[in-house]
């Protein structure tokens, strides 16, 4: 098929072609499916796979920090075979990685007219057992990372080329407003699909998105130009290698990776710590759907508020407003025994302590990006070497590689310490468990989660830490430009 090129320059306003607007809903279901699943995987692999919390840590931190890691040489490949052919293999990939992520969990019904001594008790069963079942979504999860990290580099390069100068900021909100409504799909879906179908049922609702992308891809999606001679592997490879041997640097993704490791405890974190402590029946998906709301109603004006403070300034805020953040989930244990089970906010609205901290943690946590990111690529910016600032930008992902990763790897240890697998409890408590998180609740958590809220105690010090390295930072960095600035004697 033809190539339709980029638009010429006098295009303005709403004015943009067919492809723009296709891959905007594809981006949209792909973001739909995405986070339907991401809210839910470290549940899903512990809950219905058997992955222990701390191996669910590292499998699911391996996947997600990746992710962000490959769309750089991904990239590359979707120059060379074109941006159509690039989506039509992404979507495939995702779909049946969703697909066989969904079938690892799958339950079947053993009726009581099918049980003997050797066959399971009436009630659902997994269709695999443990090896094959684990081997299956270490599979479906590479499958989905590949194809995930082909999406990234090709929608956001049709955003570019399908925009210019004169409307290209109003492309990019267009696109941002279809992955927040994405985002938000899939999570609101996630949660009934959980409670009355299934937990596996997410992953084959994600498959479902992810086809639906691909056809639309497939019948109305026209290739943009991308004549020209493109990035090789190689000097992809020498960039990332420049840019992690500059200390300078990579001391300042570092600092603000502190920032997304919390962040990120949305996905590693907070699913497992309300389901365990509240019962099957709450909704961490629907929480975790504060913080792009809040988000998307702040951004613009705090973006206008902070435009003429110092870019350290504004990260160094928000640094401390997601250490509030962390501490103020962590304060659900004090409201609790102060008001019980239930606070009143208003009349007929009554909110769970644990809900309600949660729901004010995200919210800081929303507010906290606000400040972040208007000002973070400004400040990194300065710290690349003259002349190089496009090669060093293009690896601010690396913040957020090295926070997924050691985010859930941090999170599979704490739960595993203060907030355990229900299933790994003594009979006992179990049935204890299992009482506390009835509807209504005919008794008190066992000992085991006495200490739950010490997970957010860490990730506060996360905070404080990630804060004192910033300001240890900008006082290295600022004596070694001003000692640089300084004349040679004699000169």
């Amino acid at each position: 098929m033809g190539n339709e090129t980029s638009p010429q320059p006098q295009r303005s306003g709403w004015s943009y072609p067919r492809t723009f607007w296709i891959a905007n809903g594809a981006e949209l279901f792909e973001r739909a499916a995405y986070y339907g699943m991401a809210i839910a995987l470290a549940y899903y692999l512990t809950d219905q796979i058997g992955f222990s919390d701390v191996w669910t840590g590292y499998v699911a931190g391996a996947f997600a920090s990746v992710l962000y890691l490959l769309p750089t040489f991904t990239g590359i490949m979707a120059d060379r075979i074109g941006f159509r052919r690039a989506l039509i293999l992404a979507f495939a990939l995702l779909t049946v990685g969703y697909a066989l992520l969904g079938l690892a969990g799958l339950t079947v019904s053993v009726n009581a007219a099918t049980t003997s001594a050797s066959t399971p008790a009436p009630g659902k069963v997994l269709l695999f057992s443990e090896i094959p079942r684990k081997l299956i979504v270490i599979v479906a999860l590479a499958v989905i990372m590949f194809g995930g990290s082909i999406i990234k580099p090709v929608i956001s390069g049709t955003v570019a080329k399908c925009s210019d100068e004169a409307n290209r900021a109003r492309a990019f909100s267009i696109f941002y407003a279809a992955v927040n409504i994405g985002s938000f799909t899939g999570k609101s879906v996630a949660a009934p699909l959980r409670i009355e179908i299934g937990l596996e049922y997410i992953n084959f609702y994600a498959a479902l998105m992810a086809l639906c992308a691909l056809l639309l891809v497939a019948a109305l999606y026209r290739d943009v130009d991308v004549a020209g001679p493109g990035k090789r592997l190689e000097a992809a490879l020498a960039g990332l290698i420049k840019v992690v041997c500059n200390l300078r640097f990579m001391a300042l993704i570092l600092i603000v990776a502190g920032f997304w490791t919390i962040q990120h405890q949305l996905y590693a974190s907070m699913t497992k710590y309300v389901l365990r402590l509240l019962g099957q029946q709450a909704k961490p998906e629907w929480l975790a759907n504060v913080n792009p709301a809040v988000v998307v109603l702040l951004v613009v004006p705090v973006t206008h508020l902070v435009r003429r403070v110092r870019a350290e300034n504004s990260i160094a805020l928000a640094l401390l407003l997601i250490t509030v953040s962390a501490f103020a989930i962590s304060l659900s244990k004090v409201v609790q025994m102060a008001t019980g089970n239930s606070v009143a906010l208003a009349p007929g609205l009554h909110l769970h302590p644990i809900t309600l901290m949660i729901i004010i943690g995200i919210a800081l946590q929303g507010l906290a990006e606000c400040f972040l990111s208007p000002k973070f690529l400004e400040y990194a910016s300065k710290q690349a070497p003259p002349g190089e600032t496009g090669l060093y930008m293009g690896y601010m992902h690396l913040s957020s590689f090295f926070a997924y990763f050691f985010g859930f790897v941090i999170s599979g240890y704490l739960l595993d310490w203060y907030c355990p697998d229900p299933n790994t409890l003594a009979p006992e408590s179990y049935a204890q468990w299992q009482a506390a998180t009835a509807s209504p609740p005919t008794a008190e958590l066992p000992v085991e989660y006495a200490r739950a809220h010490y997970i957010w105690y860490v990730f506060s010090a996360i905070g404080l830490a990630a804060f004192a390295a910033l300001m240890l930072f900008k006082l290295v960095t600022t004596t070694i430009d001003r000692r640089r600035a300084q004349p040679l004697p004699g000169v």
